[in-house]
């Protein structure tokens, strides 16, 4: 079992980090990042990420993965990715993304069709595509599997998980990384957050989500 994670720089660390960790425990199974070149990969917040192979010489994988973060406008442009994405999806078992992982596989035309989701602050630029928009922490729709936001990447490893192989093997996982969660506040979603929390952070964000809607607008209006 080989799985594909896409890595680019000012990627969302968790996004990726979250799922390899359940993908690394996994039986016979080979977990791969690969990225343009084999240069260390810096994510948003400063990790350093090594690829373990290229755009070229990777493998065929059984699970394309996509993690989000500030860098996906950067990803959505870069046609080696993007044609490295088109060419595996073709043959993998399954095709998934983390957070606004999924605004790439929408942007390469991968879930024309299908359900899925994203970070609850990008729900509506995910709605600009030919995509069925759900808000749910995790989204399984035949092979496309994509999880909400950053820690939602847990669970999206996990369902990955039972599916590759088998609920068992999903639930032995969850208990050697001894994954409950007991959040300290009850803010971890905007349906349960105070308003004037939730208000603050869209605000913050207004600017930054419209600039980022205009140029998906001009992406889509350019490869028409």
């Amino acid at each position: 079992m080989i799985i594909a994670m896409v890595i680019f720089p000012n990627l969302t660390q968790l996004d990726l980090t979250g799922p390899y960790e359940v993908f690394g425990r996994l039986p016979d199974t080979k977990v791969l990042l690969i990225a343009e070149s084999l240069q260390p990969i810096r994510s948003d917040n400063g990790l350093l990420l090594t690829p373990d192979a290229t755009f070229e010489t990777a493998p065929q994988a059984d699970v394309l993965f996509v993690p989000g973060g500030r860098g996906i406008f950067d990803a959505m442009q870069n046609k080696k990715l993007i044609n490295f994405l088109q060419q595996q999806a073709v043959s993998a078992k399954y095709v998934t993304s983390v957070c606004t992982g999924s605004l790439v596989l929408a942007m390469v035309g991968l879930l024309n069709g299908y359900k899925a989701t994203t970070h609850w602050s990008s729900l509506r630029l995910l709605k600009l595509f030919h995509v069925e928009v759900v808000e749910e922490r995790v989204v399984i729709d035949r092979n496309r599997i994509t999880g909400g936001g950053v820690t939602a990447g847990i669970d999206f490893g996990l369902y990955v998980a039972s599916k590759l192989f088998n609920e068992g093997v999903a639930k032995e996982i969850q208990l050697m990384m001894e994954y409950n969660p007991a959040p300290p506040f009850n803010a971890g979603s905007p349906t349960i957050a105070d308003k004037e929390i939730v208000d603050r952070v869209v605000s913050s964000r207004k600017e930054i989500q419209q600039q980022r809607a205009e140029l998906i607008k001009r992406l889509l209006e350019k490869s028409k």
